[in-house]
């Protein structure tokens, strides 16, 4: 339950909120589609990096990580180890793009191709935010009010509405109308001050987790007993050693392992991951906001900072919330425990919201709801932007390329209404068959939607010789492959949970068909005409492009970037084998 203090110091966030968007509003007019897409194309690299860190905290980390760490330990991790993907993208991805002068991916694959690969990368990503994005995003709001404020109800004609559908309905309209109204520059900058709320608010609960365990009086291999912060990391190594998970919690596990191989992880998690920082409106949008191409890539290397933070924000927790459960630690006067499946199994999306509701004290309670609300609706902000974006440009402005300004900001501030309500839709759907876990679950549906769209990035910059043929067939086919499998999962799952071929493998080996497609592809139909490429793939640079780069950076980047590899690395070096 919520007291008076936690209520007050969630009041102060959304008036905190209120604040920056009204000034952000009164500091830049929304005149244009690009004042409303890309802030007028003027923002710092500070505020970028937040945003990028913002943006990507979602769903799948405020509810789904966590409970894949009380679940999984750290089999997912590589999946949140992506720092490295987020630095290739701002020093390999990022000057083609901002040189360019797109708005959109879609609208860079047309310029490097043709019309037909920008119809198809559209559609597939509208239909991709619908599927894993704003439902899921939408749920995990719905979810933790659920758990956080079971005390909200409303009656309406003697229906009573519960708070999980109060928490979605809310969640939606609030993060929805400062998107609409304020834009992409009202996103950024609210990013900015939710970066340090979401920050501040979820080491709390590690920080009060770990002192819990620390405290606990449990038996520690050595003999002596925990008896001290420092202690809760030994606490839970031996919790997972004594119940028989290390290898369950282990960063590695055997290639024929049902539902982590470590092969097709690797594979699966990088392909994702080149598709989420390098490819995906969601996150590029943010540095195609800058004011130069050197605030762009310094805000992208800020935001890879950022995301060294998430495995120790959100699934680090998730172990230590498995730890509490098995050992019955007593927190304010009762037993931490979790909430249980019908199978006795641990209810992994709501670990992290029992964690804040049962560890936090008063006033703590309240300002890690803000940083868990300021996270869902970043997320969700961000979303809506994107979509308005994709829709506006990509679709409506290209039927009806007349369209006025005016009349484009109308479009935009009306297509994130109607992808919301779609979202809605599938909340219901969305709901009865996300029984793994959301992390588990959007992680699924992007690996069958991400090779393809990878293939053909990535092949279309290191191969002149690629043309819209080639882009065509690999997302064309690439994206009906993925979406049989996805199909063909959820009609026979068969006894591992999944149809024909494990679902990570599978991914892998969309990658190579695809691949394999838009070179067979492109093969058949003449190369693009040299001047049409120019500066668009890494064999084609112009001068001017070279220059502009080469311009763009100094040593201190080269450094910061160096930096947050070594800490990749520090990570994967530790956790290689942490329980020994």
């Amino acid at each position: 339950m919520l007291t008076g203090i936690d209520w007050l110091m969630i009041g102060g966030y959304f008036g905190l909120l209120a604040g920056v968007v009204v000034f952000t509003m009164m500091r830049r007019k929304i005149r244009s589609g690009e004042d409303l897409f890309l802030g007028g194309r003027s923002v710092g690299w500070l505020a970028i990096g937040a945003s990028i860190f913002a943006a990507n905290i979602g769903s799948e980390h405020l509810i789904g990580l966590a409970g894949s760490g009380a679940a999984y330990g750290m089999s997912l991790s590589h999946l949140e180890f992506h720092s490295f993907i987020v630095i290739m993208m701002c020093w390999i991805f990022l000057p083609f793009y901002y040189k360019s002068g797109v708005s959109t991916m879609p609208e860079f694959l047309e310029r490097r191709f043709g019309a037909k690969a920008r119809w198809i990368l559209s559609l597939v990503s509208l239909a991709a935010y619908v599927l894993t994005k704003i439902s899921v995003t939408v749920f995990a709001g719905a979810l933790f009010f659920e758990v956080m404020m079971p005390e909200v109800s409303l009656t309406i004609g003697g229906t009573t509405i519960s708070s999980f559908w109060i928490g979605a309905v809310a969640t939606v309209l609030l993060a929805g109308v400062y998107s609409s109204i304020g834009g992409l520059a009202a996103v950024v900058y609210t990013d900015l001050v939710q970066t340090g709320i979401i920050l501040v608010g979820t080491l709390c609960v590690t920080g009060f987790a770990l002192c819990h365990l620390g405290h606990s009086g449990v038996a520690l291999p050595d003999g002596t007993v925990a008896s001290s912060v420092m202690d809760g990391w030994a606490v839970l190594k031996a919790t997972i050693k004594s119940t028989g998970n290390v290898e369950t919690f282990g960063l590695w596990h055997s290639l024929s392992h049902k539902t982590f191989p470590w092969l097709g992880l690797i594979v699966a998690s990088t392909t994702i991951g080149v598709w989420y920082w390098c490819t995906d409106q969601f996150i590029v949008q943010r540095t195609l906001a800058a004011k130069d191409l050197r605030n762009a890539r310094r805000g992208a290397i800020w935001g890879a900072a950022l995301k060294l933070m998430p495995v120790f924000l959100f699934l680090v927790p998730g172990m230590l919330g498995f730890a509490l459960h098995h050992n019955h630690i007593v927190v304010n006067g009762a037993a931490f425990a979790i909430p249980l499946k019908e199978g006795g199994a641990i209810n992994g999306d709501a670990v992290f919201p029992t964690l804040v509701q049962s560890l936090l004290p008063v006033g703590f309670r309240g300002l890690v709801v803000a940083g868990m609300i300021a996270a869902l609706m970043s997320s969700l902000a961000s979303l809506f932007n994107s979509v308005s974006t994709l829709f506006t440009v990509d679709v409506y402005q290209k039927l009806r390329p007349e369209t006025s300004a005016r009349k484009l900001v109308t479009i935009g501030r009306t297509t994130t209404v109607v992808m919301t309500a779609l979202g809605l839709l599938w909340l219901p759907i969305m709901k009865a068959i996300a029984g793994g876990g959301l992390y588990q679950y959007i992680q699924s549906v992007q690996s069958f939607l991400a090779p393809p769209i990878v293939a053909v990035f990535v092949t279309g910059l290191v191969w002149k010789r690629m043309n819209l043929r080639g882009a065509v067939w690999g997302l064309g086919l690439g994206f009906v492959l993925g979406m049989t499998k996805l199909t063909l999962n959820a009609l026979c799952p068969g006894a591992e949970g999944y149809a024909l071929v494990q679902d990570f493998y599978f991914s892998g080996l969309l990658l190579v068909m695809s691949v394999l497609v838009i070179v067979a592809a492109s093969l058949t139909a003449p190369a693009p005409e040299p001047q049409r490429i120019v500066s668009l793939t890494f064999a084609t640079l112009g001068e001017d492009f070279k220059a502009e780069n080469r311009a763009s950076w100094t040593w201190v980047d080269v450094v910061a970037s160096g930096l947050v590899l070594a800490v990749v690395v520090g990570c994967y070096v530790y956790f290689w084998n942490w329980l020994g």
